[in-house]
């Protein structure tokens, strides 16, 4: 463990030690304006004013002086890998710094935060094995769980950039077509079966206007969020056939505040799993391409505690971000900085590591049980989810911050949508 003069990031159970150094967005105060800033212990260093004051310069022109990390993005892997070292530098014990930069620390506890990024398009996958099989078995049985295709190609759908939002952010239960198995025709209504989806998020940090390797994806990737892909089933089991998820999946995507960077996760490099088929030579991987990161998921109901119903490990991925990213490019479609890579819902082999409510239910045949005595199949109105995820090193974690968001009751449907 590397150890900083900022006393409260030097436990071993601290989510933001000097090993992580994590990007993100803050305010403080009254104010709604963004501020770059980096998490170490218990304090955020506010890098936009340390750029203002002259401490900082990584161009011709300021680069902390907006409310994402974009502009960073911008200037590519080298100022990436010099402006850690020169963070651990000056973060570190016994660093000259200490005392002037000591005034520009601000506590977690009284920032608000915010995107820490302009998402530019998102695109998110279906790559976790268990959850592909689990939801096949649920709809067509397990002898017909897996599309002929899911064994070749990471599987994904472009969704809205837009629908992107904080950690901490409300999430409204959407309203959509819905029919039932025994219904004529569809109704519109609110969604009876809104969930969650247990992703990380990869963002890139790299443009990119044709096809890149697999090496060439992961050097492109500059971090990672945890990420949680809301879903309405019932939307979405009417309206996927032909073409996919469509309003199903728009209404939110939840982020964590914090970006960790590809840097810090290094010493957690795994494989993915064993495969049962070869991959085309394209996607192949030319070493460890996945991370040891333990994740979980809590559930909350309005006023009541939270209950853990879900643990597992982002080393269930069956393609890694990389491939992901990797096979995205094929067809020459660009890739910008800021764009965001869902992983698909991260499962695992046992019940209690299923990474959504419609597998650990198994689409409300088996309701999970709360610690407070209610059940859940699905989302109710005055949840609250909570997904975290932390890597264990020698001595200290790295942290993502929590990925969190509460079920609001659906709007009233306005009187010239009824019939």
């Amino acid at each position: 463990m590397m150890r900083s003069w900022v006393e409260s990031a030097n436990s071993a159970d601290c989510p933001f030690p000097l090993n992580n150094l994590p990007y993100g967005v803050f305010s403080v105060g009254d104010s709604d304006e963004g501020r770059c800033g980096v998490a170490i212990g218990e304090m955020i260093l506010d890098l936009t004013r340390l750029e203002e004051d002259g401490h900082i310069s990584l161009g011709e022109h300021p680069v902390f002086d907006c409310e994402s990390w974009n502009d960073f993005m911008e200037l590519g892997a080298d100022i990436w890998a010099e402006f850690r070292v020169w963070l651990i530098e000056s973060l570190g014990e016994g660093s000259e710094k200490a005392v002037t930069f000591a005034d520009y620390l601000v506590a977690r506890a009284d920032a608000t935060m915010h995107l820490p990024l302009e998402v530019m398009e998102y695109t998110d996958f279906y790559a976790g094995k268990n959850h592909a099989f689990n939801v096949g078995s649920i709809f067509r049985g397990p002898e017909n769980a897996l599309p002929p295709n899911w064994l070749s190609i990471p599987i994904g759908y472009n969704g809205r950039a837009s629908s992107v939002v904080v950690s901490g952010t409300d999430v409204r239960r959407p309203l959509g077509q819905l029919k039932g198995p025994n219904d004529d025709l569809p109704r519109f209504g609110a969604s009876q079966r809104f969930d969650l989806e247990l992703e990380f998020g990869a963002i890139v940090g790299r443009a990119s206007d044709d096809m890149i390797s697999v090496q060439q994806a992961d050097d492109a990737i500059f971090g990672y969020v945890i990420l949680n892909d809301w879903s309405a089933r019932d939307i979405q089991a009417w309206e996927y056939q032909p073409l996919g998820p469509f309003q199903a999946k728009a209404t939110a995507t939840t982020i964590s505040p914090w970006i960790v960077t590809k840097a810090a996760l290094e010493p957690f490099r795994t494989s993915t799993p064993e495969r049962e088929r070869e991959l085309l030579p394209y996607l192949r991987e030319p070493g460890p391409m996945s991370y040891d990161i333990a994740l979980e998921v809590a559930l909350a109901p309005e006023g009541k505690a939270a209950t853990t119903i879900s643990r597992t490990n982002y080393d269930r991925l069956y393609y890694s971000a990389a491939q992901q990213l990797c096979h995205h490019t094929t067809s020459g479609c660009p890739m910008n900085v800021g764009d965001l890579l869902g992983s698909g819902t991260i499962s695992g082999p046992t019940k209690d590591s299923r990474g959504s409510l419609l597998e650990l239910s198994w689409s409300g045949q088996e309701p999970v049980k709360l610690d407070t005595g209610e059940e859940r199949s699905f989302l109710e109105d005055g949840d609250t989810l909570t997904l975290r995820a932390n890597a264990r090193g020698d001595g200290y974690t790295i942290g993502f911050g929590d990925c969190v968001g509460k079920v609001l009751p659906a709007n009233d449907i306005p009187d010239w949508a009824k019939e």
